[in-house]
């Protein structure tokens, strides 16, 4: 039995959460692919997947022996790519990660200019709004806009990034210029949709000595910040978005920033990776090209 292969399967069913998910990824037959793990189950003499109606769950034994499968995966995998001279020479694929409108306004131009001087190396660029695991969906860099949680990825800061509020002239107009935060509860809102909404818009109170939080009931929420820009510039109501999401509406007159005494810390912009004590050199070549580009348009 080829117990890389048997590893691969194992740890590609939980990634993708089902076995026939793992099969399409795979591109291997799904008989094949839960044959492979029985008979890797049989070998070690243990159960490492419960196969439920709905989803797959790790056994104790599955969990320890998943996460020690990654860490022999991931040595294999650079030992080939050393072989291949991904550590000699800059080549390969390199996977990036950005948010969306971030990514295509900032993130995308530094790609082009960098696949330019490096024929031998291709990038995929995942643009999205929810962060991607790196380690578990094969990604080899992230841009990443707020606060970092604890943990063994290492980070390059590159920037940080304003959070604003704004609105259209015709709504000031009509709602008057808010002097104080608490001025807003005679405005309609717009919000976007997030996984975890907070119940309202944090400020500096206004004897700076804090923070404060102004409850916010959406007249409109949408699912993208361009959206909820757009529909600021349509008067719908006051938003709060990050600087560069509404730059273009702020340059044009068609919103305007509001509170900007009230504005709490700029949220930082960093570059992630996994860490590893061998970098490859695509990798390298792209942190080193892309932070300082980054640092300056942030700037």
């Amino acid at each position: 039995m080829d117990r890389f292969e048997s590893m691969e399967m194992l740890v590609a069913a939980i990634e993708n959460g089902s076995l026939s998910a793992a099969g399409r990824a795979l591109n291997v037959p799904l008989p094949t692919l839960s044959r492979k793990i029985t008979d890797l189950e049989s070998r070690l003499g243990t159960r490492l997947l419960i196969r439920g109606t709905r989803k797959l769950t790790l056994t104790d034994a599955g969990v320890a022996y998943v996460a020690a499968a990654r860490r022999i995966l991931e040595q294999v995998d650079d030992a080939e790519r050393e072989a291949a001279g991904e550590f000699q020479m800059p080549k390969g694929e390199l996977v990036i990660t950005a948010p969306v409108f971030f990514g295509r306004l900032h993130v995308l131009p530094v790609v082009t200019d960098f696949l330019a001087l490096y024929p031998e190396i291709n990038v995929r660029l995942l643009l999205a709004d929810h962060n991607l695991q790196l380690v578990e969906e094969h990604v080899d860099m992230a841009v990443r806009i707020g606060v970092l949680p604890d943990s063994n990825m290492i980070a390059t800061r590159v920037g940080s990034m304003r959070n604003v509020v704004c609105a259209s002239p015709q709504l000031l107009a009509e709602h008057g210029v808010p002097q104080v935060p608490d001025d807003l509860r005679r405005f309609p809102f717009v919000r976007v949709v997030m996984p975890v909404l907070s119940p309202g818009w944090r400020f500096l109170s206004p004897d700076g000595r804090g923070e404060i939080e102004i409850p916010i009931l959406p007249r409109l929420a949408v699912s993208t910040a361009e959206a909820a820009m757009q529909a600021a510039v349509r008067g719908v109501g006051a938003v709060s978005l990050m600087r560069y999401q509404v730059s273009d509406a702020l340059e044009a007159g068609l919103l305007q920033l509001v509170l900007e005494d009230f504005e709490l810390e700029p949220s930082p912009i960093h570059l992630l990776h996994a860490s590893r004590g061998h970098m490859p050199l695509k990798m390298r070549r792209f942190l080193d090209f892309a932070a300082p580009r980054l640092r300056e348009i942030l700037g």
